[in-house]
């Protein structure tokens, strides 16, 4: 059952096949043609994959992020971060990269975020003279912090999975975000240094402080949205909720960009949207199925993990599973995967439940970009219409500099746990 289901996979992705189709026709063939369990099992899956209570934050989210995109939230975000730091080296590339990680904090969505900023960034880079491989690079990666960044579904599936406290690992994702989120505008700076690439006039004071009262309503979104979970006020998935109403509002009433007329476009688009991720994450589901029932997962990890009694080599070998599982499916898939076969496996090592969890959202969010697979790369193609083999050079350096920063991640837990610890 698995060289079938691994040489399907192989042969779709290479034929460019839509990723959702590669993961659920591979496991459909690989049970028809490799086993004698009955077909039906998959529907089973399919449905399974889905009817999940944590995932019904989900659409809310994906909702909010398309109704930030149409209201003027995200330009506004984006005017503010280019006031802000536009005028450094690199400034124009360096507003992309903080801009991502502010939208990502609003939608929670890696994919959305590539396409909310991006498609404003893209003309722009492009006119200021920036390396197409560059940009891509830039884009693919910056979307992926949104998967560290609260909101973060990945994070939800995550704690449901475990029993770690949601409110918790939100706040220590806080800190995992920035610091990938530096090493990136670190890299960027020096890049534009050494290519000597175009930044924007310093802004005035006058125009920072116009520019972030624009944008305030935009701020306010993560304080709502954590300042709501972290007080048991509400839930993350009513947090959600408010979150979408909360950009709804804003939309036509504050910024009064958004019409009845795009509202109902907004609605469409993300009711399309949430039904391309659920069934991306429904068809992971199968191939983890599969995964699981064939026990490939448990005797790679048993063999790499049963004999390690070092934390070091727990953690190291733990990321290195899991940025490989990043590149091949969805972080939540990934997560139902993984997480109940090495969760008490380091906790018993003294690994805190938080630190593992901000650890593996990690190393899935730097996947989401890690060629040949990786979700993200798919995405900015989508905005760049550039050759996959043409982007990958711009790539790899982001994704050298967030290798590093994951490394900070791992190994010192207490700068993770500080913010957790400090509020309680």
């Amino acid at each position: 059952m698995v060289p079938i289901l691994l040489i399907g996979l192989i042969v779709l992705f290479i034929s460019s096949t839509p990723i959702m189709v590669a993961l659920g026709l591979s496991g459909f063939l690989s049970l028809i043609f490799g086993s004698d369990v009955d077909a039906m099992v998959i529907i089973q899956r399919l449905v399974g994959g889905i009817d999940s209570f944590a995932l019904m934050a989900l659409p809310f989210f994906i909702f909010a992020a398309n109704l930030m995109d149409s209201g003027g939230l995200s330009k506004r975000l984006l005017d503010w971060a280019r006031a802000l730091i536009g005028h450094v080296c690199g400034g124009i590339a360096a507003s992309t990269q903080l801009a991502s990680m502010f939208f990502g904090a609003l939608s929670g969505s890696s994919p959305a975020t590539i396409i909310a900023i991006g498609k404003l960034m893209y003309p722009e880079l492009k006119e200021r003279k920036y390396p197409n491989r560059f940009i891509a690079g830039l884009l693919a990666s910056s979307g992926s912090v949104a998967l560290v960044i609260p909101p973060s579904v990945t994070i939800i599936v995550f704690c449901v999975t475990t029993g770690v406290s949601v409110g918790k690992c939100f706040m220590a994702g806080i800190t995992a975000g920035i610091i990938l989120g530096l090493s990136s505008l670190i890299y960027i700076y020096f890049f534009a240094k050494k290519h000597n690439l175009p930044r924007d006039k310093k802004a005035t004071k006058k125009e920072l402080l116009v520019a972030t009262k624009r944008a305030g309503a935009a701020l306010m979104v993560p304080v709502i949205i954590l300042g709501g979970i972290y007080s048991g006020i509400c839930t993350p998935t009513e947090s959600a909720a408010i979150s979408a109403v909360y950009a709804l509002f804003v939309g036509m009433f504050v910024y009064k960009e958004l019409t009845l007329d795009r509202l109902w476009k907004v609605a469409i688009e993300s009711a399309i949207g949430c039904a391309q991720v659920l069934v991306l994450i429904s068809a992971a589901t199968v191939l983890a199925w599969i995964l699981t029932v064939s026990q490939i997962s448990t005797v790679i990890t048993t063999v790499l993990l049963s004999k390690v009694t070092s934390k070091i080599v727990f953690l190291l070998i733990l990321n290195l599973i899991l940025l490989v599982m990043g590149m091949f499916m969805d972080g939540s898939a990934a997560i139902l995967i993984i997480a109940p076969l090495v969760f008490n496996m380091g906790i018993n090592l003294g690994v805190d439940g938080v630190h593992m969890c901000i650890i593996m959202i990690s190393n899935l969010a730097l996947g989401m970009y890690t060629p040949p697979f990786g979700m993200n790369l798919f995405v900015t193609n989508s905005i760049t219409k550039m050759d996959m083999l043409d982007m990958l050079p711009g790539v790899w350096p982001f994704l050298g500099v967030n290798l590093a920063s994951l490394l900070i991640i791992t190994y010192c837990p207490a700068l993770i746990m500080a913010l957790p610890n400090l509020v309680g």
